[in-house]
C-alpha cells in the first residue's frame, strides 16, 4: 500500500511542478505587452499548484519513510523521519521541495498578478523541477559520468515541466476564451510553438543521455524483458503521440485560426479543434507523468 501511495504522490508532485514552472514561463514569453486576455485564473492556479507540491512532498516523505521502515506507524515517528531527511538525498530533496513550494504559495498570495509574480514563480518552479533529479535515478549514478547524468536529469525535468505546464496554461486560455481574446490567443499559440519546440529538443537530447546511463546501448534490444523497459517503451509511445498532436496544432490549426481572424471570419471551428487536440495532448501528458512516477520506483536495466 505504501508503494502505491509513493507512486500516486510522485504523480501529484510532478503535476503541480509542471504548472509552477511551465505556466509562468508561458505567460512571460507570450504576453509582453498590455494587450492580453483575461488572466484572472493565474493566481488561483499557481496557488493550487504550490499547495499540491508542498503537501504532496511532505506526504511523499512519510510514504517513502513507510516503505523504508516497513510500516506507517514507524514512518510517522520523529526518529524515522529525521533519519530519512538527514541521512538520504531523497528525504532532504522532498523537504527542500516543500519549503520552496510554500515560498511560491506566499508569493502567489502576496504579489499582484503580473510579470513580477510570474518571474518569482518561474524561479520557484525551476528549483522544484530540478529537485526531482535528487529523488530519481539521476543522483544514483556513480563515477565520472555521475555529474553528467545528474545535469541531464535536471534539464530533462525542466524541459518536461516547460512543455506540459505551458500546455496547461494554453488549455485554460482556450477554455476561458471570449471573442476579444482571439488575437491574443493566436499570438500565444505562436509563442507556444517556439517554447514547445525548445522544450521538446531539450527533452529528447537529455532523454538520450539518461537512457545511455539507465539502459545502455547493449540492452536496447532487451527493453521488453523488464517492467522498466516496457514502461520506457510506453513513455516513448506517449511522447510520439503528443508530438504528432502538437505538429497538427502548429502546422494546421494555428494557421487556420490565423486565416480566420485575418479574413474577418468565424474562428469557432479552429478553436474547437484546438481545444479538443490540446485536451488530448494534456491527457497523454498526464499518462506520461504517471508512467514516469512508476519508473522512478523501479531499478533500471543498467543496475
Amino acid at each position: 500500500m505504501a508503494e502505491v501511495a509513493v507512486i500516486a504522490l510522485r504523480w501529484l508532485q510532478y503535476s503541480g511542478a509542471v504548472v509552477l514552472l511551465g505556466a509562468p514561463v508561458f505567460l512571460l514569453y507570450s504576453f509582453r505587452g498590455t494587450d492580453r486576455p483575461d488572466l484572472a485564473w493565474v493566481r488561483p492556479t499557481l496557488v493550487v499548484a504550490a499547495v499540491v507540491v508542498a503537501l504532496g512532498s511532505l506526504a511523499g516523505l512519510v510514504a517513502q519513510t513507510a516503505v523504508m521502515a516497513g510500516s506507517l506507524s514507524e514512518a510517522v515517528k520523529p526518529a524515522s523521519l529525521s533519519f530519512v531527511v538527514t541521512g538520504t538525498a531523497l528525504g532532504l530533496a522532498m523537504v527542500v521541495r516543500a519549503v520552496i513550494a510554500l515560498f511560491g504559495l506566499v508569493a502567489a498570495l502576496a504579489l499582484k498578478p503580473g510579470r513580477g509574480l510570474w518571474a518569482v514563480t518561474t524561479v520557484v518552479g525551476l528549483v522544484v523541477a530540478a529537485s526531482f533529479a535528487w529523488t530519481g535515478h539521476g543522483a544514483a549514478t556513480e563515477g565520472t559520468g555521475g555529474g553528467l547524468h545528474l545535469v541531464a536529469d535536471i534539464l530533462h525535468a525542466v524541459a518536461a515541466a516547460l512543455w506540459l505546464g505551458a500546455l496547461a496554461a494554453l488549455s485554460i486560455l482556450l477554455w476561458r476564451r471570449t471573442a476579444p481574446d482571439d488575437f491574443a490567443i493566436h499570438r500565444s499559440l505562436q509563442g507556444f510553438a517556439s517554447l514547445g519546440t525548445f522544450a521538446v529538443v531539450l527533452l529528447v537530447l537529455t532523454g538520450l543521455v539518461n537512457s545511455w546511463f539507465l539502459v545502455g546501448p547493449a540492452r536496447v534490444g532487451d527493453l521488453g524483458a523488464s517492467l522498466y523497459g516496457r514502461l520506457l517503451i510506453a513513455k516513448l509511445g506517449l511522447l510520439a503521440l503528443m508530438l504528432a498532436i502538437a505538429a497538427g496544432n502548429r502546422l494546421r490549426l494555428t494557421p487556420m485560426l490565423g486565416s480566420a481572424l485575418a479574413g474577418g471570419g468565424n474562428p469557432r471551428t479552429a478553436l474547437q479543434r484546438l481545444r479538443r487536440n490540446i485536451g488530448a495532448e494534456i491527457l497523454a501528458g498526464a499518462l506520461l507523468l504517471a508512467v514516469v512516477a512508476v519508473m522512478g520506483t523501479l531499478a533500471p536495466p543498467s543496475s
